[in-house]
């Protein structure tokens, strides 16, 4: 009989001291019999990666991304190092590995690796030899021998690629709530757990805000169909299937809100209205590393227009400079910021569908005195730009709309 292959994340809350260590080996040894194969992957323990880029500041100004990796990659270490003796302690064999012993090679991109190949072979050999494999997640290493990471929430991509390396037959992703939800439970208290949702849905949940999955993470599980099972460390209860199609026949036009409070707003004024200038613009800003998310150009008079774009709060600082250069390149004007600005999304595959869904959206922020500064929109998801102090009140009035409490 072919054995069943299961690999399990564990995030960093999961794992935040000796009890929840403890608490985790014991749900590993659960899972491990003669029919099951266990690989774990883990997250550093609650705020160590923070506590470390918080010390790295201290000792230096502007630390190099080699040796930030270097030292970042320590908190999964110390992590997988404690679970394998607990699962040890247990009375099961267990052996942990880095993220490059696990066989992770990636490129060169410190800080934000992309993860090029997996040799699994040793921990297929650990698998024959009735081992459980604890591996450090959010790491790797590149052909020259360096150690890279994977970026924030780099854990949840080491456990989907790693699923697909050993050919697993699920991959669980535990953390500390019992699944995906409408919208963030902390904002509105009716928020409901779904069942399932599907990959396309969670890929642009994540990149529009929701903190459960890593958006990278999503795309691989999506490319080679690898059910996801996000659920809770600290309950028994089943989570939240990600899957390729629901099984409802007819989708609900919404499936959920999120926000994203970490954004700034940059504008360009008096920009020359003519071909050219805005490739000449991002195209710097893309050079610089930065991501653009929502774009809008006024509507030319005067052969003089006004270009505004979102990007990330960490980012705003290079965008503002390379934005400022561009600007004095083209005869341009005043470069201006925001930074009181947030983002609030409704996805739903359904939306394909449904008509409407945008006038719905619109009157009920509309109706709650919220108003929008930009719109972004995609085939499962409309994205407005509003103020920061109104996005608490914008997601609980669209979760009402929207019928989302009701949701099973």
């Amino acid at each position: 009989m072919k054995k069943r292959i299961v690999v399990q994340k564990y995030g960093g809350s999961s794992v935040k001291d000796a009890d929840r260590i403890k608490a985790v080996a014991e749900r590993i040894c659960s899972y491990k019999n003669k029919n099951t194969d266990v690989a774990v992957v883990v997250s550093a323990m609650a705020d160590t990666t923070d506590d470390l880029i918080e010390l790295a500041a201290k000792i230096a100004k502007n630390p190099t991304d080699r040796e930030m990796d270097l030292l970042l990659a320590s908190g999964e270490q110390i992590s997988s190092s404690l679970l394998a003796m607990a699962v040890r302690e247990k009375g099961v064999e267990s052996v942990a590995l880095t993220g490059f012993q696990a066989g992770f090679r990636t490129d060169k991109v410190h800080g934000k690796a992309r993860v090029h190949d997996i040799d699994g072979s040793r921990i297929k050999k650990a698998f024959k030899e009735g081992k459980v494999v604890i591996v450090a997640g959010f790491q790797g290493m590149t052909d020259e021998g360096d150690i890279t990471t994977l970026g924030r929430g780099g854990s949840d991509l080491s456990a989907v690629a790693l699923a697909k390396a050993i050919n697993a037959d699920v991959c669980e992703i535990y953390t500390d709530v019992t699944g995906i939800y409408t919208t963030d439970p902390r904002v509105v208290a009716e928020a409901r757990k779904l069942r399932e949702i599907t990959f396309d849905e969670m890929l642009e949940m994540a990149s529009l805000g929701a903190q459960v999955m890593q958006a990278r993470s999503i795309e691989v599980a999506k490319r080679f169909n690898i059910p996801l099972h996000v659920r809770s460390s600290y309950a028994k209860e089943e989570g939240t299937m990600i899957v390729k199609n629901k099984k409802k026949i007819e989708e609900i036009a919404v499936t959920g809100i999120t926000c994203n409070k970490n954004e700034a707003k940059v504008t360009i004024c008096d920009v020359p209205d003519k071909p050219g200038i805005s490739a000449m613009l991002f195209n710097a800003v893309a050079r610089a590393g930065v991501n653009v998310d929502v774009i809008v150009q006024n509507v030319s008079h005067t052969k003089k227009t006004d270009i505004s774009f979102t990007v990330p709060k960490t980012d705003v600082v290079r965008a503002l400079k390379i934005t400022r250069e561009v600007s004095a390149k083209i005869g341009g004007g005043e470069v201006l910021e925001d930074r009181n600005v947030a983002r609030v999304s409704i996805v739903g595959s359904g939306m394909r569908s449904h008509h409407g869904i945008a006038a719905s959206m619109f009157e009920a922020l509309a109706k709650a005195s919220i108003n929008i500064g930009m719109i972004a929109t995609s085939e499962i998801s409309i994205s407005c730009i509003i103020d920061l102090d109104k996005v608490n009140d914008a997601v609980k009035v669209l979760h009402k709309a929207f019928g989302l409490e009701k949701v099973k």
